[in-house]
């Protein structure tokens, strides 16, 4: 899979461009706020129908205007496919696939395939909760639709359910409306995840291991809200009991506070954990691990080598990481941003398509 060709209108800082790529490697070069990574956020919004920079789509659209357009063609097993999106300043938003209109999110899935990793993506080891379940929201959906689907309705049943609780009287019926929602999606939310903790770890622990040329051994451990169980039916039991038991507290706190929506996964290092005990080197490695670990996974679940946006991340690493990315990335069409191509990117990629932007202008 790669990304052919890119139109915009209004988008960001773009007024109006028509842009094609190489289907290997693209540099993206230009000084700071010119749009480097305006231009890959609006190759990301084709693959997931949403940005990984704002939840508002309204931020997206250039100054002044009402609307921003967006265009990608990519090629997927010999043949074109087309993503349109129209965002307007009132929050509305239209996407189409090959022309036809896209009622769900979860029709654009498994479509065209993105990853990022950005200089966010290497703290992530050592960041908030929040994050690490982010990643893992984002890349399940991408590869199983169904997985945000159930993502979806169990997201909207907590904010239901917050927002009930923040009244001041609560009748305790009301609960088990949403309870219901929570138990059903968040058991199905922690039988994905569990399952693809594990392989995450088993191929990230195959690449930490060669990256540290042995020296090292990694592993993923998930760490769930809730006790994880063998099957479905006994996991919804588990979520609610726990909900039973939480609810005072819930109606005390005026939040759901037990769930999958607290899940965590840890990173362990010969034993230690890299969030609180890892060095900075260890932490980057174990994310780089990761992120790689998501691309191989991506690969056997959709055939497809997923299209990688690299966000100015190449300055975050040491040379022995750079280079170990840069030969394991030897199947992917990849977006560099940077600030200046130095030797070492001109020499791993010399046949590079260079693209230098200016004040949202390729120059």
């Amino acid at each position: 899979m790669f990304i052919k060709e890119l139109k915009l209108k209004n988008f960001r800082n773009y007024k109006d461009l028509t842009i094609d790529f190489d289907e290997r490697v693209n540099l993206i070069t230009g000084q700071n706020a010119q749009g480097k990574t305006n231009l890959i956020e609006s190759l990301y919004i084709s693959s997931i129908g949403r940005s990984f920079r704002t939840a508002h789509d309204s931020e997206m659209i250039r100054f002044g205007e009402e609307g921003a357009y967006i265009k990608v063609i990519a090629e997927k097993e010999y043949t074109d496919t087309k993503v349109e999106i129209f965002l307007k300043s009132d929050s509305r938003k239209a996407v189409k696939k090959d022309g036809n209109t896209v009622r769900k999110t979860a029709d654009l899935l498994d479509n065209i395939i993105i990853v990022i990793f950005s200089p966010d993506d290497l703290r992530i080891v050592k960041d908030e909760p929040e994050k690490r379940r982010r990643f893992i929201d984002r890349e399940l959906s991408q590869i199983k639709p169904a997985y945000f689907d159930s993502y979806m309705h169990y997201r909207r049943a907590l904010m239901e359910r917050n927002s009930y609780l923040k009244n001041d009287k609560i009748d305790r019926s009301m609960l088990d409306i949403w309870d219901d929602g929570l138990i059903r999606y968040g058991a199905l939310l922690m039988s994905y995840r569990k399952e693809f903790v594990k392989e995450l770890s088993e191929i990230s622990g195959n690449i930490h291991k060669n990256i540290t040329n042995g020296k090292e051994s990694m592993s993923i451990r998930y760490d769930p809200d809730i006790d994880i169980a063998g099957d479905i039916n006994t996991q919804q039991e588990f979520i609610e009991r726990q909900l039973t038991a939480s609810r005072e507290n819930d109606i005390r706190r005026r939040t759901t506070t037990r769930g999958p929506h607290k899940d965590d996964i840890s990173f362990i290092t010969d034993n230690i954990n890299v969030r609180n005990f890892g060095s900075q080197g260890q932490q980057r490695t174990s994310a780089l691990s990761l992120k790689l670990a998501e691309l191989e996974i991506i690969k056997k679940e959709t055939g497809e080598n997923a299209v990688l946006l690299l966000d100015d991340v190449m300055s975050e690493l040491d040379e022995e990481r750079r280079e170990y990315l840069i030969r394991a990335l030897s199947e992917n069409q990849i977006f560099i941003t940077t600030t200046d191509i130095d030797d070492s990117l001109m020499r791993a990629y010399p046949d590079a398509k260079i693209i230098r932007v200016e004040e949202g202008r390729i120059v």
